[in-house]
């Protein structure tokens, strides 16, 4: 620079270009450029401080080629002289700084230096770091008024770094709290997915919303979860860029995620093909090169792990933030894991009570109409035989065969009700129409409407499950009306969608209490069925009437649905 004005011109323009820089590295060296440029220094570096302001934490330079800097080794710490500002910040301006007493000379390697120029940089009243300049091109040593541009560069440096990291830590809060409420909305979706469980049982689904949230959050290429069976982890769910992981098992003990496991330590992994154990193949990411492995405990006991792989695109080493964040998933698995046994639980205790429920009618039935029934005829024809009298034998004939007829229908009402011969040999409609007819016999005005599926009859036996849930909901239904209901007109309709059928009774009648209604296959029994088969029921009952409502999937329709989902996402 020729002018002292040029200089203020251009420290000026300096100033108002690094203030709206918003990269705290690039304004470092923006910061050695500009200083080089003004001065004319062969050499320019900026060491910043660590937190106690003893040593240097960092260090930058400029003018030495990295080969060079290779060769030299570590970064200076600020001994000899560079520690000299450290202990007196101030500028320090040397013609010689091998003369120095404080001088340690330099490293192999280090290219030699003589004329030098450093420079405190000080933020709000602190020190920040120091800018240090060597050999001065066309000259000796650098003079007054280098010093003086120096040390104005560092006051509109220290500007302009402490905006850029004001700028960097309010980005950090931003994104800091873009993650606290995606990970708060992400737990309440999953916590909503955990409380209708109780109702549809689908622990996969709820998986899969754990792993894709999880990923999401914390920017991984691929998530999966682990549980225990026996001996081994077997993957569950995935997410992300994985193969065909669902399914594969990996051994507890010869795995760094089994010894996460029986830790309950998470496990942060820079280097899988070392550390993991585990080829990451065998789990369907076999490009994973670093790890993040959280336990999934529930009550003190461990259920499995869940894990991520990659960070980022540059698959990057997870941070503690990523760790906090997985662990609040594994808490939701784990949650979503317990909801689930506690549901198949009860489902089963009350699968269980209605087979029972059952069975007891099915033994009334025998006991009050069978056996007794042929108790009498047993007692008419002993009562003719120690009558000796064989003009009574034919009337009491007769009527043995009017009583044996009499059995034999009443057997083959129960056996209908058990399972009709019809739902096997004819099919849905023809069972549900037999049925129907059956009922109508109790006095009973039905309107009946069958719409289903042509292929239905030909997916024997995928339909067996689905034919018999139609018809004992249809069975139990009209029953519940007969018996409770004191209904005239009912409506029966079983329509056929593209992945379930749906079916509907409804009455006229005076209704019933459906947490009341008991004998039979039972209320209980009907939502079992329902249940069984991944589909809905919904009862309603009041003065105005009944409605019995399910939603039943057609077989593969869930498969089906589970395989698009299973896609690359």
């Amino acid at each position: 620079m020729n002018s002292e004005s040029d200089i203020l011109r251009r420290l000026f323009e300096i100033g108002r270009t690094l203030v709206s820089e918003r990269d705290a590295d690039a304004v470092l060296e923006r910061i050695m450029a500009e200083a080089r440029e003004l001065t004319g220094a062969q050499y320019v570096a900026l060491g910043v401080l660590n937190e106690q302001r003893t040593e240097l934490a960092r260090f930058l330079s400029l003018g030495v080629e990295a080969k060079q800097q290779q060769t030299i080794g570590g970064l200076p710490r600020g001994r000899g002289v560079l520690g000299v500002l450290i202990e007196h910040p101030e500028p320090l301006r040397l013609a010689h700084v091998a003369a120095h007493p404080q001088s340690y000379g330099f490293p192999v390697g280090h290219p030699r230096m003589d004329s030098f120029l450093g420079v405190p940089i000080q933020i709000r009243g602190e020190v920040w770091g120091n800018l240090y300049l060597a050999d001065k091109q066309g000259a000796q040593e650098f003079t007054d008024e280098d010093q003086q541009a120096v040390t104005l560069l560092a006051d509109v440096a220290a500007t302009a770094i402490d905006n850029a990291r004001a700028y960097e830590r309010s980005e950090q809060r931003r994104v800091a709290l873009e993650q606290a409420v995606q990970g708060l909305e992400a737990a309440r979706d999953i916590a909503d997915a955990i409380g209708s469980e109780g109702a549809s049982g689908e622990l996969e689904r709820t998986l899969e919303l754990v792993v894709k949230r999880g990923r999401a959050l914390v920017e991984a290429r691929s998530v999966l979860i682990l549980l225990q069976e026996g001996h081994d982890l077997v993957v569950v769910a995935a997410a992300g860029h994985v193969g065909q992981s669902i399914g594969r098992r990996i051994p507890v003990a010869a795995s760094t995620a089994g010894t996460v496991l029986e830790r309950r330590i998470a496990e942060r992994i820079s280097d899988t093909k070392r550390r993991l154990r585990i080829g990451p193949e065998l789990l369907g990411v076999p490009a994973a090169r670093t790890a993040l492995i959280v336990p999934i405990i529930h009550a003190g006991e461990a259920l499995g792990v869940l894990s991520a792989f990659d960070r980022g695109d540059s698959a990057g080493a997870f941070t503690d933030a990523d760790e906090r964040l997985l662990r609040t998933f594994a808490a939701s698995a784990a949650n979503a894991i317990a909801v689930s046994r506690s549901v198949r639980a009860d489902r089963l205790r009350a699968a269980v009570e209605a087979a029972d429920a059952e069975r007891a009618r099915w033994a009334r039935e025998l006991h009050d109409q069978t056996l007794q029934a042929l108790a009498g005829l047993r007692v008419g024809l002993s009562g003719a035989l120690r009558r000796d009298d064989p003009s009574i034998y034919l009337e009491v004939t007769r009527q043995a065969i009017e009583d044996i007829d009499s059995e034999i229908a009443n057997l083959r009402g129960i056996i209908a009700d058990l399972r009709p011969s019809a739902l096997d040999s004819l099919g849905l409609a023809a069972a549900l129409a037999a049925l129907i007819d059956r009922r109508r016999e109790d006095g009973l005005e039905i309107d009946a409407e069958f719409e289903l599926p042509d292929w239905l009859d030909e997916t024997r036996p995928a339909a067996e499950s689905l034919d018999t849930a139609v018809y004992r909901v249809i069975q139990e239904a009209l029953t519940n009306i007969v018996k409770h209901a004191q209904a005239t007109r009912v409506s029966v309709r079983v329509k056929g969608e593209d992945d379930a059928l749906l079916v509907e009774v409804s009455d006229d009648g005076v209704g019933f209490d459906p947490h009341g209604v008991s004998g039979g296959f039972g209320l209980g029994g009907m939502r079992e069925r329902v249940f069984l088969l991944g589909g809905t029921l919904q009862i309603d009952s009041g003065a105005g009437g009944s409605r019995v409502a399910a939603r039943l999937p057609l077989p593969g329709a869930r498969s089906r649905s589970a395989g698009t989902d299973q896609a690359v996402s």
